[in-house]
């Protein structure tokens, strides 16, 4: 993964744990990032695996919107746990 690869995945991540943390609640610049990082990997596998597809038409859109969700379910996991 090459640098500019790496500040869109962290740039994705920070929109998708903002937007997130608008649903659930929460705050700061790094937990945003982690959050959304975490809940890319999370909406990626329950996504995939259960054949659910986002057709926005942009790449990126379709990444924001399966990272917000996993950033929302692994806040409210957390939450739960906590």
């Amino acid at each position: 993964m090459d640098a500019r690869a790496l500040l869109i995945f962290l740039a994705v991540g920070a929109i998708a744990g903002l937007l997130a943390s608008l649903v659930v609640g929460g705050g700061g610049l790094i937990y945003y990032v982690i959050i959304g990082v975490i809940g890319s990997f999370v909406g990626g596998f329950l996504f995939s695996a259960l054949k659910i597809n986002i057709a926005t038409g942009s790449v990126i859109v379709n990444q924001i919107i399966t990272s917000t969700i996993g950033a929302i379910i692994v806040v409210i996991l957390a939450r739960i746990i906590a």
